[in-house]
């Protein structure tokens, strides 16, 4: 028989011999693939292991020190000059240039170099905004922090009864009450206060404990007291060891040792001493009682176990071990039986339907003996127990892994964490054998499969589906799927926002069924009011809004309440916030008597707490109006001020200031009951407590008169000063907020101010740890430009400049953008001369050094200097130019483009000072750069280049413009938004101003530019470029451009077409509308789509730019668009009455009623079309018409319709009567019918009546 030679045969011959070898099968079938690799690679290896032998023997007698070296990886230096050791710890060496040789590589990094590790590690950087799209998705838990997580732990509540439903029946005992739960509620409470006092107690036992133990080791024992306590001991211990005090029949020994007590099952050694007998014990030799030892449990042999009988000297094997083995053991035996099923061998029939014809069964070796009883299938004699042990579970056969199935009808992709939630959707039932609730639940589960993964328009079909169908669906079944989807730890921001719009469309449609869901959905939508994202803090009080006005006051403060004096801080906090959405939503009026009563709570002070806190949430959220309830508010929450607990105290104050800040500058006189102990309070309390009454007092300061105001921020800063030097980084924070609103108010003298707060304020506030906090670094700024608003800049500079040279680039940084901002309130009129020499050094030391300026402080704070300064800049102009020039040849990026911003920033007031001549030579050097291969650089140069262009003219431009533009023409290719918003904004000023100096054929070249820059997605580049086509077409005539621009109708690219249209308008309106209008028409014959809806939207825009120049054309293209209000499409005959309002509206009382009649009678039918874009081009058309026309003409065309017996039809007509009535009110008084007077009714109005 012809055997294969191939390497396949390997795998054959080992599977023919594991016929004979069945046991074996799972020990050598995982080396079938190794065998038939290493089969190739041992040629290889013996080869090189015999090439290695033979140059060993040809080095014989060669020195030890020679090593053989890899050259291609360790190069080829000599052994003296590598490492002769390894450094201890793991860091690298800072000497190895990972960036450079490849050697060097290779010694760094065994997988990738450490430069392209470096660049990754940057791409997944948090710091990096452009993350090139490698940056994962983050879930909304793992973006929160721990305070926010906590709504995790929350739990949905069952459903409560609806007493407003019940009316006067008694309600189902099975369903939770209010009472139920306040119940409930108080139990917990009290059992987290128990488990808190216990903790309290445990850990005050430990103190002392711990205290007793260092203090007895602490003391110190003279040798007298050391025998003492020893012969005391001893004493004791020959009490204690007497034979009368031991138990008879055993023996007594000092103490009991498990290692004195004789081993289990041995023979105990008669000659050996105990360790713990005395000298009081009977002598060995003497037949003496064994001593009878304690029974053990683990001692006793097991009568039975499970059914199986045991034979002595004999293990067991094959018994039932239900009831004797150990989970580890189960797992084991059902592993090795799932191995054997899995590794059984294969039967000959198997083998040879599994390989083609050729191959050969070879006999066993004669020398083989088959192993009977493997080792690995001996199981330990059984652990003898009486507990049951563990059950193997069920295999589910048709769980399927990895692959997701698909699911049916269409549903789309489910994730996942996915499966528990939409889980039931994937057994294919029929929904026959469904019951009607089950069905219900299945289609609720689909259609938020739909809005949660769903496409665009599976979402919005479902979410219409659900909003049509809810109260059909039932309030329950809804909130049970929606619910627990908001409290998934997986969920991501879409996919909240989308489940959140679910709930707001259902509950205008469930309105009052939704109360016993109250509680649920707060529970669900409260965390949102805390979330980190405006738009999804605003879409929670939306729901909370919603959710109030549907279910009433009464339901919503029963839901409510409970949570008032809940124990965790984070349920108090949200609550507190939810209310004032609902106070805001049903009126502070309605909530008042409750919020009475909660903060004037006696029993505990966590309702106090949270209902002044409502007070505050209420202030922060509605603003100024609360100014109606302003004394009640405060009348509420006033007595919190001298509450026993400090936490009342300062949120009282909090809730003071946010009313202050809410109602200024009025209210002054509802504050007038709580000055008192607020001045009391500043003087008797430290901390955090002092930092809300200083917050308090700075906000009422301001809303009191001049004098009032004088006197008492006299009285406070005293208290301010002080804190000055508070380490507190919040308390700092608070008193640079109090300082800012106490220097900003009317009566404080600036005099005052510059005398006895500014050595103070910087002496210790401007300090170098204040530029490490961002929150307190921001509020220095602001409250240091606040004190130059009223003490003026000089001050402020002359006590600022110094540290423009300090050595922490942080510090210069806050003292720039100081500088900055003040200089750019109040001008630089006042700094004497000598602060101006100081501030000029200091500011071009400040920008060189800098290192890292992504926010463009340095260069802001650097041209808003220079000018202010204006013309007194001119001595030092040569020095900044100079140093503008060195750093344009920087090896950095980042410094040249902070270099070419600045001549811009400066190119006003060089012009100002007469440079023109330094200016011409910077431009030169900008053009020379204009090949910048960094685009965010090249930017800032053609931005340099445009700014020096505006300010020294066309005519004294270096190099001229005719050199300058050709340079431009492949630049405006660039892709880039900044590169191409510059250059545009560059070869527009020149098309203005200079296209004299450039010929035609390259103002052609640069339209066919311009009109890829129609694609980008900048609006103003597509802006800047629509009228750059009007200047070009100015300066050349607007043929060549038109031709160019009506090319461009045919492309499908909608926003080319639309920018194309909008520059054919401008065209026209530069150059006359009667130069572009017969190209237009002659174009509108092309029979292609796209062309003629151009041309009719180039129609629209061309009317609105030329206004009342319309009149001379309206006949002109009145054929055109009556074709086009004819069309069939609907495109077609919305953008004609997109025109046909802008003509009417243009054409207004200018005598071209007849055209805009004719032109109605075609818009007219187009009343009932239901699609929403023509029907609002069709209603702004007859709005126009209404405008031109007169009211009485759109009326006459109304009173067919308003009495139609068709609803649909009385609604259009309604519709626009309304808008009529609206618009032209007056207009259509000369048009209603004149009425008779009656006996009883008189109609008429003489003019005498209406002037009486």
């Amino acid at each position: 028989m012809f055997i294969n030679p191939s390497s396949f045969s390997l795998r054959v011959i080992a599977l023919n011999f594991l016929r004979i070898q069945p046991q074996a099968i799972f020990d050598t079938r995982l080396s079938f693939e190794y065998i038939s690799i290493m089969a190739n690679i041992d040629p290889e290896i013996a080869k090189t292991q015999e090439e290695r032998r033979k140059l060993e023997a040809e080095r014989e007698g060669v020195s030890l020190t020679f090593v053989t070296l890899d050259r291609d990886l360790y190069g080829g230096n000599e052994r003296d000059s590598y490492s002769t050791s390894i450094a201890p710890n793991d860091e690298e060496d800072p000497n190895l240039d990972t960036h450079g040789s490849l050697v060097a590589q290779r010694l760094a990094s065994f997988t990738a170099p450490k430069s392209i590790l470096n660049e990754v590690a940057r791409l997944h950087s948090e710091d990096d905004d452009d993350d090139g799209g490698f940056k994962p998705r983050q879930t909304i838990a793992e973006r929160e922090g721990e305070y926010r997580n906590r709504r995790l732990n929350r739990v949905l509540s069952p459903d409560r009864v609806d007493p407003f439903a019940m009316g006067e029946k008694t309600p189902d005992p099975s369903v939770r009450t209010y009472n139920d739960h306040m119940r409930e509620t108080a139990v917990q409470r009290e059992r987290e206060e128990t488990l808190r006092l216990i903790a309290k107690k445990k850990k005050v036992a430990e103190e002392a404990a711990k205290k007793q133990k260092d203090s007895a080791h602490s003391k110190k024992r003279n040798r007298w007291e050391q025998d003492g306590g020893a012969e005391t001991s001893s004493k004791k211990a020959k009490a204690s060891d007497s034979v009368w005090d031991a138990t008879p029949g055993r023996v007594s020994v000092g103490r009991r040792n498990r290692w004195d007590e004789p081993t289990p099952g041995r023979v105990t050694d008669s000659d050996a001493t105990p360790s713990g007998v005395t000298w009081d014990s009977t002598p060995k030799g003497y037949a003496t009682p064994t001593p009878k030892r304690q029974r053990s449990r683990w001692d006793e042999t097991p009568a039975t176990m499970g059914s199986a009988t045991y034979t002595p000297g004999f293990t067991p094997f094959q018994i039932n071990l239900l009831g004797a083995m150990t989970p580890d053991q189960y797992n084991q035996a059902r592993w090795e039986k799932e191995i054997e099923e899995r590794n059984k061998p294969m039967s000959d029939e198997e083998l040879d339907a599994m390989f083609p014809k050729g191959y050969k069964v070879l006999n066993q070796p004669a020398s083989y003996v088959p192993i009977r009883s493997p080792a690995r299938k001996v199981i330990g004699t059984p652990t003898p127990m009486t507990t049951p042990g563990y059950i193997i579970p069920e295999e589910n056969r048709g769980q399927q892994y990895d692959v997701p199935p698909e699911l049916p009808g269409g549903l789309p992709f489910m994730k996942p964490e996915d499966y528990q939630y939409f889980g039931a959707l994937l057994n294919e039932e029929k929904e026959e054998e469904l019951s009607p609730d089950e069905q219900k639940e299945r289609k609720i589960m689909a259609l938020l499969l739909k809005v949660k993964n769903g496409t665009p328009a599976q979402r919005k079909t479902a979410l219409r589906q659900l909003t049509d169908k809810a109260r059909e669906f039932g309030a329950g079944p809804l909130f049970n799927k929606i619910l627990p989807l908001l409290m998934q730890p997986t969920l991501e921001d879409q996919e909240r926002h989308l489940l959140v719009k679910v709930i707001d469309r259902i509950l205008y449609k469930l309105d009052e069924l939704v109360r016993p869901y109250v509680h649920k959905i707060l529970v669900v939508i409260e965390p949102l009011l805390i979330d980190d994202d405006y738009y999804a803090r605003a879409e929670g009080r939306e729901i909370i809004s919603n959710l109030s006005k549907a279910a009433g006051l009464a339901t919503m403060i029963a839901a409510m309440r409970p949570d008032i004096d809940n124990a965790d801080e984070y349920v108090r906090n949200t609550t507190a916030r939810a209310f004032a959405v609902v106070a805001s939503a049903l009126g502070i009026p309605a909530l008042l008597p409750f919020l009475k009563a909660v903060c004037q709570s006696k029993k505990s002070w966590q309702a106090r707490h949270t209902g002044i806190k409502i007070v505050q949430q209420i202030a922060i959220l509605i603003g100024c109006a609360v100014l109606p309830h302003l004394n009640s508010l405060v009348e509420l929450i006033e007595h919190g001020l001298s509450d026993e607990n400090l936490k009342v105290r300062t949120i009282t104050s909090l809730s003071l200031a946010a009313l202050a800040e809410a109602s200024a500058p009025y209210g002054i006189e509802s504050f007038d009951s709580v000055l008192i102990p607020l001045w009391k309070g500043i003087r008797s309390h430290r901390g955090k407590v002092l930092a809300a009454f200083l917050k308090a007092i700075g906000f009422i300061i301001p809303l009191m008169d001049a004098g009032y105001a004088r006197y008492f921020t006299k009285e406070v800063m005293v208290i301010l000063i002080r804190e000055f030097q508070s380490p507190d980084e919040e308390m700092r924070n608070i008193v640079l907020k109090v300082v800012k609103q106490c220097a900003s108010t009317e009566g404080v003298e600036a005099d005052y101010i510059r005398s006895d707060v500014l050595p103070e304020f910087f002496k210790h506030l401007w300090v170098k740890r204040m530029a490490l906090d961002k929150r307190n670094y921001k509020s220095l700024v602001e409250t240091t430009v606040e004190i130059a608003n009223k003490v003026g800049v000089a001050d402020i500079v002359e006590r600022l400049v110094n540290g423009l040279k300090d050595e922490s680039e942080l510090y210069r940084r806050m003292v720039m953008e100081a500088i900055d901002k003040v200089v750019t309130n109040l001008g630089a009129s006042d700094i004497v001369a000598r602060s101006e020499e100081l501030l000029i050094d200091g500011i071009l030391y400040a920008f060189q050094e800098q290192t890292n300026d992504d926010a463009n402080v340095m260069l802001n704070g650097f041209g808003a200097v220079v000018n202010g300064l204006g013309q007194r800049v001119k001595p030092y102009l040569p020095q900044i130019c100079g140093t503008i020039k060195w750093r344009l040849t920087y090896k950095s990026a980042n410094v040249r483009q902070q270099a070419a911003d600045l001549i811009s920033r400066i190119a006003v007031v060089m012009k100002q000072c007469g440079e023109e001549q330094l200016m011409g030579h910077l431009s030169v050097v900008l053009y020379e750069y204009l090949g910048e291969e960094y685009p965010e650089v090249l930017g800032s140069v053609l931005g340099a280049s445009k700014a020096i262009v505006n300010v020294i003219g066309m005519t004294k431009m270096t190099p001229p413009i005719k050199d300058l533009l050709p340079r431009l023409t492949p630049i405006l290719k660039n892709r880039h938004e900044k590169v191409q918003e510059n250059c545009i904004d560059l070869v527009g000023r020149i098309a203005d101003r200079g296209a004299e100096f450039v010929p035609a054929r390259e103002w052609m070249r640069i339209c066919f530019e311009l009109l890829e820059m129609l694609k980008a997605h900048k609006k103003g580049i597509r802006r800047a470029t629509v009228n750059t086509f009007g200047y070009i077409a100015k300066a050349i005539g607007p043929q060549d451009v038109l031709a160019t621009l009506l090319n461009n109708l045919r492309v499908q690219e909608r926003q080319n077409r639309v920018c194309t249209t909008v520059a054919i308008a401008i065209v026209a309106e530069t150059c006359s509308p009667f130069t572009v209008l017969p190209a237009l028409v002659n174009e509108y014959r092309v029979p292609e789509l796209n062309v003629q809806n151009g041309v009719l939207k180039s129609l629209s825009f061309l009317f609105e730019y030329i206004g009342e120049m319309g009149k001379d054309y309206i006949y002109a293209v009145t054929p055109l668009l009556e074709d086009a209000l004819m069309d069939r499409d609907l495109v077609h005959r919305q953008t004609a009455a997109s025109a046909v309002k802008h003509m009417a509206l243009g054409v207004a009382g200018l005598g071209c009623e007849d055209a805009l009649v004719h032109l109605l009678n075609l818009i007219w039918p187009n009343i009932f079309e239901t699609s929403p874009h023509v029907i609002n081009a069709v209603m702004e058309a007859i709005e126009g018409m209404r405008v031109a026309l007169g009211g009485a003409v759109i009326l006459n065309y109304c009173l067919q319709g308003l009495f139609h017996p068709a609803r649909k039809v009385r609604e259009v007509y309604w519709k626009i009567y309304n808008s009529l009535y609206i618009g032209a009110q007056d207009t259509l008084v000369a048009s209603y019918p004149v009425f008779e007077n009656e006996q009883t009714n008189i109609y008429s109005r003489p003019e005498l009546t209406m002037s009486l």
